[in-house]
C-alpha cells in the first residue's frame, strides 16, 4: 500500500521552536494500515519545494499533507487554497526575501487542495479543538510549499495543509496558542479523515 506523506517545518524567524516539528516526531508511523512517511523541512522557499516533490516522485504516496505555523491564529486551519504569489514580510532561513513575486511564471493565480478539508474540520471539532477553513494560506514558504505540490501532482492524489497556532511553549502571551498534545490529535485525525477517504475510493 502506498504511504501517507506528511511533512513539516524547522523554526524559522528567531523562533527556537516550530510546533509542527513536534508534532511530525510524535505522529504515529502507522494510521489505519496506512505507513505515515515523515518529512521535516528546511523554512526555505526553493529548498521546501524542492525537497518534498523529489519525496514525492521517490514514495509515489497515496496522500500529501504539509504542515506549517500560523502565528496569530486560533484554530487549526486546513488550507483549501494556495495562490500564485511569494511575498516575504521576513527573509525566509536561506536569507531570501521575495516581493511580490510568482511562485511560478504563468501558472495559475490558485490551486485548490484536493484532500477532505470540511470532514477534517468536523473531526477535528469533535474531539473539541478549534478548527476552521482558510482561504489564505498566506504568501510566505507555507503558501508556495503547497502550490508547489498542487502544480506538481495535479491534485491527482488527496493534497492539502495544515495550518497550527502557537504553542504555550512558545511562550507568546499575547498571542492565541493551544497544547502540543491537541495539535498531534488534530494532525492524527487529519491524517485519519484522509486515510478513510482513500479506502472508500478504492
Amino acid at each position: 500500500m502506498q504511504p501517507i506523506l506528511v511533512t513539516a517545518f524547522e523554526p524559522f524567524g528567531g523562533e527556537k521552536l516550530n510546533p509542527t516539528e513536534l508534532i511530525l516526531k510524535r505522529l504515529p508511523d502507522t494510521v489505519s494500515s496506512y505507513t505515515v512517511k515523515k518529512l521535516l523541512l528546511p523554512v526555505e522557499f526553493a529548498r521546501a519545494p524542492e525537497l518534498t516533490l523529489a519525496e514525492y516522485d521517490r514514495l509515489t504516496p497515496a496522500a500529501v499533507l504539509m504542515l506549517g505555523q500560523a502565528g496569530g491564529r486560533s484554530a487549526v486551519t486546513p488550507e483549501i487554497r494556495a495562490r500564485n504569489i511569494m511575498n516575504a514580510s521576513l527573509p525566509d532561513n536561506a536569507g531570501y526575501h521575495p516581493n511580490h513575486l510568482p511562485v511560478a511564471a504563468n501558472g495559475p493565480q490558485e490551486l485548490y487542495s484536493t484532500f477532505p478539508a470540511e470532514k477534517i474540520r468536523e473531526a477535528v471539532l469533535a474531539l473539541g479543538i478549534p478548527c476552521e477553513l482558510s482561504d489564505d494560506a498566506g504568501q510566505y514558504v507555507c503558501n508556495t510549499l503547497l502550490y508547489s505540490m498542487l502544480a506538481h501532482n495535479k491534485g491527482e492524489v488527496p493534497t492539502g495543509f495544515i495550518h497550527v497556532p502557537y504553542i504555550k511553549e512558545q511562550r507568546h502571551d499575547d498571542m492565541p496558542s493551544m497544547s502540543l498534545n491537541d495539535l498531534i490529535k488534530a494532525v492524527t485525525a487529519a491524517i485519519e479523515v484522509t486515510a478513510l477517504c482513500l479506502k472508500a475510493n478504492l
